[in-house]
């Protein structure tokens, strides 16, 4: 058995644009029906989400029939959380909170088997499909998709440098914190908030990595690819669930 291709990755590195949605409410079937929508990728969270690694497992296994690459996002920072998320599979992860190149470096050796990364080595893992990939631990990390998120001004001053780190394949830029740090909470859609993000984007773009960012508003979304981000989720499940709910039940009013 062949290991799969990240066609995510694949198509970063090509310079196509990957449009995305993320999943925040943990339920199987929720996701099942996600997957099958026609998005390039579906990112299941378990920063803000009740997810934990083994709560992960059967979410990714419902996107798996479909042809949208998954994006799994860890809590932190944590090479203990990453290995379990690798191991049950996940080829592609967005960690969040990435605040200088030191903190980028060590999320690189997260993702990594040795002798260029820290990453476990286990003989049977769904990674591996049960130890039926041929040479899994040799080929890993080829497919495994580092994206690191900056959400902080401090971030954003060490955006060159986080780039520069060899083994980070994508930045995104996550903008309620950023607000949040520029002393704007909750207000990602201010003047300020906006340039800042327009402005990061063109710089990891300057730097020569892919640019992503998030943003149920499509009039900032569309800011964005303008700035040149390449991997943007333009939706989020509970975003959409509400809105929608409380349009039909004022569409009655």
């Amino acid at each position: 058995m062949d290991l799969p291709r990240n066609a995510f990755k694949a198509a970063l590195k090509a310079g196509q644009r990957q449009i995305g949605f993320w999943s925040t409410l943990p339920d199987g079937g929720l996701v099942e029906l996600l997957a099958g929508c026609g998005y390039d990728w579906l990112l299941i969270d378990s920063e803000h989400a009740p997810v934990d690694p083994r709560a992960m497992l059967p979410l990714m296994q419902a996107a798996a029939p479909y042809p949208t690459s998954v994006v799994v996002r860890p809590g932190w920072n944590d090479p203990v959380e990453i290995k379990r998320l690798l191991d049950a599979g996940a080829q592609t992860v967005l960690v969040p909170y990435v605040q200088t190149a030191e903190e980028a470096r060590a999320a690189v050796a997260a993702v990594r088997y040795p002798p260029l990364g820290i990453r476990g080595v286990a003989g049977t893992t769904r990674a591996s499909q049960w130890g039926a990939i041929e040479g899994y631990t040799q080929q890993a990390n080829d497919e495994i998709c580092l994206l690191v998120q900056v959400e902080t001004e401090a971030a954003a001053r060490n955006i060159e440098e986080i780039a520069a780190i060899d083994g980070v394949d994508g930045i995104f830029v996550g903008p309620a914190d950023l607000a949040a740090s520029m002393g704007f909470p909750g207000e990602t859609g201010r003047p300020e908030v906006r340039a800042a993000v327009c402005d990061a984007v063109r710089r990891i773009v300057a730097a020569g990595k892919p640019a992503g960012f998030l943003s149920a508003d499509q009039t900032v979304v569309a800011e964005v690819a303008e700035a040149g981000g390449s991997f943007l989720a333009v939706g989020i499940d509970s975003v959409l669930m509400r809105r929608a709910a409380v349009a039909l039940r004022q569409s009655w009013d």
